[in-house]
This record gives structure tokens, sequence and C-alpha cells, in this order.
């Protein structure tokens, strides 16, 4: 499973980019984990029935645990953010003096002559002044928070897309056939995952693509080797 917390940007390409990545990552998830369970189960029976209920509990745990997960993170960096809104809106009340020359120094760091700092400072804090320090101060827009029902919808359906896949493959061909159909079907998937992570992170796809398909084959590997020797020990 991956780590939960993580910053989730609002508005714009870049973040309609980071949350496009999170579900790339998210169906990765789904499809190496579940991969992992049903090759186990496979290593240790060929019952079909056995491997459809170890299939479906694993993606039915792993999806819950994603949207659970993604609901908890961003509901408290939804209130983090409602949090640092009211104490700007308290200062803008209190101290709007002080936030104009706040904000005129923001922009000075940008790069602006002190001059043009401060006529900007000025006109945006006369059209929208929290507006304008969320976003410069704090990189938060006020009319679009974070939501957490869409994080965790969102990580619950990439989740079991993922896992489906695996699933399917190990389910429907043949008990001769079912292990390397799967394998494959996994590996082509977890390319197609590492490729895409990597481009829409903006780093080089070949290092990312071997780290997750050597990642999601040791995982096979392992599963199957302690599932053959249950099943071994246990018959």
């Amino acid at each position: 499973m991956p780590e939960h917390g993580e910053p989730h940007p609002v508005g714009g390409l870049g973040s309609r980019l980071n949350w496009l990545r999170a579900a790339v990552l998210g169906a990765n998830d789904g499809v190496v984990s579940t991969a992992g369970l049903v090759v186990g189960v496979a290593g240790a029976t060929d019952s079909r029935s056995a491997l459809l209920v170890a299939g479906l509990a694993g993606l039915l745990a792993g999806s819950l645990s994603m949207a659970v997960g993604e609901y908890v993170s961003v509901s408290t960096q939804r209130d983090s953010e409602r949090a640092a809104l009211a104490t700007e809106r308290r200062e803008l009340t209190e101290t709007p003096g002080a936030e104009l020359v706040e904000l005129t120094h923001l922009y000075e760091e940008k790069g602006l002559t002190p001059a043009l700092a401060r006529q900007v400072a000025e006109e945006l804090t006369r059209h929208d002044a929290l507006a304008a320090h969320a976003e410069t101060e704090l990189g938060i827009d006020p009319e679009a928070l974070t939501n957490p029902w869409h994080a965790a919808l969102a990580s619950f359906a990439a989740f079991t897309v993922g896992a489906l896949l695996p699933l399917l493959a190990i389910v429907l061909p043949p008990p001769e056939t079912r292990l390397w159909i799967t394998v494959g079907a996994v590996l082509v998937a977890l390319v197609a995952c590492g490729w895409s992570s990597a481009v829409m992170g903006g780093a080089r796809p070949r290092p990312a693509v071997l780290r997750n398909v050597l990642g999601g084959t040791l995982a096979m590997v392992i599963t199957y080797g302690v599932g053959a020797l249950l099943g071994a020990t246990v018959a």
C-alpha cells in the first residue's frame, strides 16, 4: 500500500496531472498487492474458487483501505487549510497594514521591484485580499479546497481497476496456463504504470519501469514460494 498523507495540490494543469499520477500509482498498487496475493494462493492450491475468494477479499480490503486512508489524510489537509485561511482572515481584519507590507515583500522575493511589488499587492488586496494572501503566502486556493470524498472515491476506483487485472487473469484461464498468463499480464501492467507515472512526474521512464517490474516480480516470486511451501506443508 502507498503511504498516505501526501499533499494534494489543487487547481490548474499541475493539479490534474498530480491527481492522474496518483490514480496511476493507486492502480499500480492494486496490481502488485492483488497479484502477490493470488499468485501466493496459486502456489498452494489450484482451486478456482479459492483463488476467486482470495482475490476478491484482497481487492475489497485493499480498495477500502486506500479509500479510508485517503479520506483521513485529505480531511486532515482540508482542516489545516481551513485553519490557515481563518488565521489569515483574522490577520487581514486586525492588521491590514502589516499584511499589505508582508504581501509586498513576498512579491519582491519573486523578483518584482519594490515599487511594482507594492502596486501589485495593493491592487490584488483591493480585488480579493484573502485570495491574494492565500495563494502567495499559503499556496491555497480558497475556492478549491481539497475534497476528501473525491480523494477516497478516486483511490477506491484506481485500486479496484488495478486489482481486477490479476484477479481475472488468475481465475479465467485453465489451470495449466493461469499462472503464466497472470505473470505476463501483471508485468505488462507494471511496465505501463511505471512508464506513465514517470512521464507525468517528469522523470526518466526506464528507471521507473525497471523498479516497478523488479518490485512486482519479487513480490510474486516470494508469495508464490511461501504459498507453495505452506501448501506442501498442509498437504
